[in-house]
């Protein structure tokens, strides 16, 4: 691993933006700005932002790769190695792979829990650009949700475990017209189809989520593992999540649901494709709104790799007072301290040399190399 400096870059450290030179060594920042050696290899920035690496606590990319249309399945290790390439591209160096365990729903593969073993035969083979972990999504009216989750209870890779409950009439559907927008034209359902998928989902979620819920919740007990709670609706719903041990609200749909998890101490955490759209595609909470309101700690590129380092000029562009940095640490050392990564997220001395090189073209941020401890994989 050679050591290198930078220079001629406009890095942005945890609290401001300084012009001047970065040094790696042995895959770790080794000083910054006035400290850096200016000799030895070098490489020149040109002016360009120097970046830390984007962690990426939720992101579905991996289950798109697998399934890109509807009844097809791709090679796993193939699928992993795309999406990989995706990321790195788009500047996310960490990332935690949702895989979602439980629903079974038409549009996507029975059981996901493979993607966990394609990601680690991927790992094996030493070629990933990011670096991958777990998020494991269980969806707690499923039927079979716990027989999927308790081979899951020993992987060193899950970091974050979030409980979420889709069932329409609540949570993210409080709208039942959007869930049935959503979901009917997605499965090609007649109306009669759409009554009876609805009163099953319902019939489930009486049956199984709270006593699922629970045993997660009992399961996850003295295990380093971060525990979030998808799409919180209600005081009532924050005030559950804060019981169960819940560290992240991910992606609240109302703004009482978000002031409540700010209130008990929870980090907020929204999707940056809420962002760049201006809102959300189900009606909830806008993720702009939010972060006006002072309530957004996390930003997730959910579905849209790159929308998470748009979503950061968006931030720095669109909230009044918010300067790069805090937008940065948004999608860097706040959700790397989330999940306990404490060793990356921000360009300082000591720190893993995950940091991308960006520039703003007529107003769009273009990532033009990524590196991950130190080694250009972009």
């Amino acid at each position: 691993m050679a050591d290198f400096t930078i220079t001629n870059a406009r890095i942005v450290t945890r609290d401001e933006i300084v012009s001047g030179a970065v040094e790696v060594t042995g895959g770790r920042f080794s000083a910054v700005g006035d400290g850096a050696v200016r000799s030895g290899a070098a490489l020149d920035f040109e002016g360009d932002y120097l970046l830390p690496g984007l962690v990426e606590l939720h992101t579905d990319n991996l289950e798109r790769h697998f399934t890109p249309r509807p009844g097809v399945a791709w090679p796993a290790e193939a699928a992993v190695l795309a999406h990989d390439s995706q990321l790195a591209a788009a500047g996310i160096t960490t990332a935690l792979d949702t895989v979602r365990i439980g629903g079974g729903d038409k549009a996507r593969p029975k059981h996901l829990s493979r993607m966990a073993d394609a990601v680690k035969g991927a790992m094996r083979w030493g070629v990933l650009r990011a670096e991958h972990f777990l998020h494991l999504r269980c969806e707690v009216s499923s039927p079979d949700l716990m027989a999927h989750f308790s081979p899951f209870m020993d992987d060193a890779l899950v970091r974050l475990v979030s409980l979420m409950d889709h069932t329409p009439g609540q949570r993210q559907f409080v709208d039942l017209d959007k869930h049935r927008q959503y979901y009917q034209g997605r499965y090609g359902l007649n109306d009669d189809e759409m009554d009876d998928y609805v009163k099953a989902k319902q019939q489930a979620q009486q049956q199984f989520s709270a006593r699922h819920r629970s045993q997660v919740v009992e399961a996850l007990k003295g295990r380093n593992v971060t525990l979030a709670s998808h799409d919180d609706a209600t005081v009532e719903h924050v005030e559950e999540s804060v019981r169960d041990g819940v560290a992240i609200a991910e992606f609240p749909t109302r703004l009482e649901a978000a002031e409540a998890a700010r209130r008990h101490g929870l980090a907020v955490l929204m999707g940056a494709p809420n962002l760049v759209l201006g809102g959300s595609h189900s009606g909830n909470a806008s993720a702009l709104e939010l972060a006006a309101s002072g309530l957004l700690d996390m930003l997730s590129s959910d579905y849209v790799p790159a929308s998470t380092l748009q979503g950061v000029f968006l931030l720095r562009d669109g909230v009044p007072g918010m300067t790069l940095p805090q937008a940065v640490a948004v999608a860097a050392a706040n959700p790397a301290r989330a999940v306990g990564l404490e060793d990356r997220g921000e360009v300082a001395a000591g720190k893993r040399a995950d940091f991308i090189r960006v520039r703003e073209i007529e107003g769009s941020a273009v990532v033009r190399g990524t590196w991950r401890e130190g080694q250009r994989v972009v």
